[in-house]
C-alpha cells in the first residue's frame, strides 16, 4: 500500500505538472481570448468523459465488481470469474462508447449553441469539439483498464495515463500549433486518448493471462443484470450531475467579454492541483474498500475512509490555503508571458482564490462518493444530493454573475460542492460505509481553522517582499502557510498529518470473515452480474 500510494503520488505530481505545462502552452500560444474560449467549450467533452469514464463513474462501478470477482476467483470457484467480467463487460461498453463519441461528433454544432450561446466564434468550437469527440472511446476504455487493474492492486500503469495524454496534446500542439491555430490542442485531445490507453494495455492483458484455469463462461444471469443496469446508472448519474457544474459555469460566463471562459479555466486548473493530489490516497484505497464490503468487514471500510478523509483533508487546507495567500504570484509564473498579459494574470489570480474556498468540499465529495458505491450496490442519495449542489450552484451563479461576473461563478461553484459534501457526509450509514460523521467532522474542522489562520499570515508575508519579485514573493508566501499550517495542527490536535505513515498501511480486522457474512447495515443484495460457474 505504501508503495502504491508513493507510486501514484510520483506519477500523479507528474502529470500535473504535465497539466501545467499543456496550460502553459496553451496560455502562450493562444492567450486567453475568444480562440481559446472556443477550443475550451469543445474541452467540455474530455472533462465530463474523464469524469464519467475514468475518475469517478466507471470506477465507482467496476472496481467493485472487479473486487467481487477476485474474492470469488480466491474462493476456488469454476473458471476465471476476472476473465468471465471482461468478456461479458468490455465488447459492450466499447461498442457503447462508440456509438456516444459519433453521437457527440454529429451533434456538435447544437452542443456548442447549448453550451456557449453567446460564443463569438462558434464554427471553431464545432471543430474542436468533433476532434474532441474520439476521446469518448478513448477514455472509455482507459477507465476500464484503470478500474481493472486497481482491482488487481496494480497502480503504476493507471497513475501514468495523464503523463501519456499530456505529453500527447503538447506534443501536437507545438507540432501543428503554426497551421492549425487551436484546433492542435484538439487534436492533441484525441493523440492523448489513445496514448492512455497505450499505457494501459500490456498490464492488463499481462493480469489477465496469468490466472490459469478452465475458459470463462460469458453467461449471464439475467436475473442480476437489472441490478447491475441499475448500479451503472446511478453510478453515471452522479458523475453527470458533478460535471455539470462546468455547463453551468461556462453557460453564465459565455455571456461576459472575451476571456471569461479562459480566466475561469486556468483558475480551475492550478486550483483543483491540491485537490488533485489529496484524493489520491483514496483512489489507491478504494479498492481495499471495496474489498472490505466484499468480505463483510464493514469495520474495516470505516476505519479506512475516516482515515482517508481526515489526511485528504488536512492536504488539501494545506494547499488551498497556499493558493489562496499567493494567487497572483502563483498565476504570473506559471502564465504571464507571451499571449498572456498581466491583466489576465490579475483577473485569473481573482477567480482562482474564490475557487479555491469549495476544494475542500470537493475533496470531501471525492472520498465520500467512493463509499456510497464501494459495496457494488446502487444507491441513488449520492445523486440527489449532487443534484441539490448544482442547483444551488444554478441559483447562487445566476445572482451572482451579474455584480460579480466570473468571480460570482467561482462562488457559485464553491457554494454547490459544499452543500453536496454536507449533504453526503449527514448520508453516510446505512446507505454506505457507517462512519462515524462527528469524529470526521472534528477531522475536518481543526484543520480549517489551522488553515484560515496560515492563510493570513502568508498573504502578509506574501505581499511585504512583493517588490522583490515573484519568485521571491511565492516562496515566502508558501513557506509561510506552511509552517504556520505545521504549528497549529499539533497544538489543535489534528488527526491527518501525525497518521500519514498509518494511513498509508492496509486496516486488518482481527480474523478474516467469509464473504457471506451479514453487514451490520444490513446484507448487500448485490451479486456478482456475469457468472462464470456454469
Amino acid at each position: 500500500m505504501a508503495r502504491a500510494a508513493l507510486v501514484t503520488a510520483v506519477l500523479s505530481v507528474a502529470g500535473s505538472v504535465l497539466g501545467l505545462a499543456r496550460d502553459q502552452a496553451l496560455a502562450r500560444l493562444f492567450g486567453a481570448g475568444g480562440e481559446t474560449d472556443a477550443f475550451l467549450v469543445a474541452w467540455t467533452v474530455p472533462e465530463f468523459a474523464a469524469t464519467l469514464l475514468i475518475e469517478d463513474g466507471l470506477a465507482f462501478a467496476l472496481v467493485p465488481m472487479f473486487s467481487l470477482a477476485l474474492a470469488r476467483r480466491a474462493r476456488g470457484v469454476t473458471g476465471d470469474p476476472v476473465r468471465a467480467l471482461v468478456a461479458s463487460t468490455l465488447p459492450r461498453l466499447a461498442l457503447a462508447f462508440t456509438a456516444a463519441g459519433a453521437l457527440v461528433a454529429v451533434a456538435a454544432p447544437a452542443l456548442v449553441r447549448a453550451l456557449a450561446p453567446g460564443l463569438a466564434d462558434h464554427a471553431l468550437a464545432v471543430d474542436c469539439t468533433r476532434l474532441t469527440a474520439t476521446c469518448v472511446v478513448s477514455f472509455g476504455l482507459a477507465g476500464y483498464c484503470s478500474a481493472a487493474l486497481r482491482a488487481h492492486r496494480r497502480f503504476l500503469a493507471p497513475a501514468a495515463i495523464y503523463v501519456a495524454y499530456n505529453t500527447g496534446i503538447i506534443t501536437v500542439m507545438f507540432v501543428l500549433g503554426g497551421r492549425w491555430g487551436v484546433r492542435s490542442a484538439a487534436a492533441g485531445v484525441a493523440v492523448g486518448g489513445v496514448l492512455m490507453v497505450a499505457a494501459q494495455l500490456p498490464s492488463l492483458l499481462r493480469r489477465l493471462r496469468r490466472h490459469e484455469g478452465e475458459p470463462p463462461s460469458v453467461v449471464a444471469d439475467e436475473a442480476t443484470r437489472p441490478l447491475a443496469l441499475a448500479l451503472f446508472t446511478t453510478v453515471l448519474l452522479f458523475a453527470l450531475c458533478r460535471q455539470s457544474q462546468v455547463l453551468i459555469e461556462r453557460f453564465l460566463a459565455s455571456g461576459l467579454p472575451s476571456g471569461a471562459i479562459s480566466h475561469l479555466n486556468y483558475a480551475q486548473k492550478v486550483a483543483q492541483i491540491p485537490m488533485t493530489l489529496s484524493l489520491m490516497l483514496c483512489t489507491v484505497t478504494f479498492p481495499v474498500v471495496a474489498r472490505a464490503l466484499a468480505d463483510g468487514d464493514t469495520v474495516r471500510a470505516r476505519d479506512r475512509v475516516e482515515r482517508d478523509v481526515a489526511l485528504a483533508a488536512c492536504l488539501v487546507l494545506l494547499g488551498a490555503a497556499t493558493v489562496v495567500a499567493c494567487a497572483p504570484q502563483i498565476v504570473h509564473l506559471l502564465f504571464q508571458r507571451g499571449a498572456f498579459t498581466a491583466a489576465d494574470t490579475a483577473a485569473t489570480a481573482g477567480v482562482m482564490r474564490v475557487y479555491a474556498l469549495g476544494l475542500l468540499g470537493q475533496t470531501v465529495v471525492g472520498a465520500l462518493a467512493r463509499s456510497y458505491f464501494s459495496a457494488g450496490r446502487a444507491s441513488w442519495y449520492p445523486f440527489g444530493a449532487m443534484a441539490v449542489g448544482v442547483l444551488a450552484t444554478a441559483v447562487v451563479g445566476a445572482s451572482a454573475v451579474g455584480p460579480w461576473g466570473v468571480r460570482g461563478i467561482a462562488a457559485a461553484n464553491a457554494a454547490g460542492i459544499t452543500v453536496t459534501a454536507a449533504l453526503l457526509l449527514a448520508g453516510m450509514g446505512p446507505r454506505s460505509v457507517p462512519v462515524r460523521v462527528r469524529r470526521v467532522l472534528g477531522d475536518l474542522g481543526c484543520p480549517l481553522l489551522a488553515a484560515a489562520v496560515a492563510t493570513g499570515a502568508g498573504a502578509l508575508a506574501a505581499d511585504r517582499v512583493t517588490g522583490a519579485g515573484a519568485a521571491v514573493s511565492l516562496t515566502v508566501g508558501a513557506a509561510t502557510v506552511g509552517g504556520v499550517f505545521a504549528v497549529l495542527c499539533p497544538a489543535l490536535r489534528v488527526r491527518g498529518p501525525g497518521t500519514v505513515l498509518r494511513s498509508v498501511r492496509p486496516v486488518r480486522s482481527p480474523s478474516p470473515r467469509p464473504v457471506t457474512q451479514r453487514h451490520p447495515h444490513g446484507r448487500s443484495r448485490f451479486r456478482f452480474p456475469f457468472r462464470a460457474d456454469r
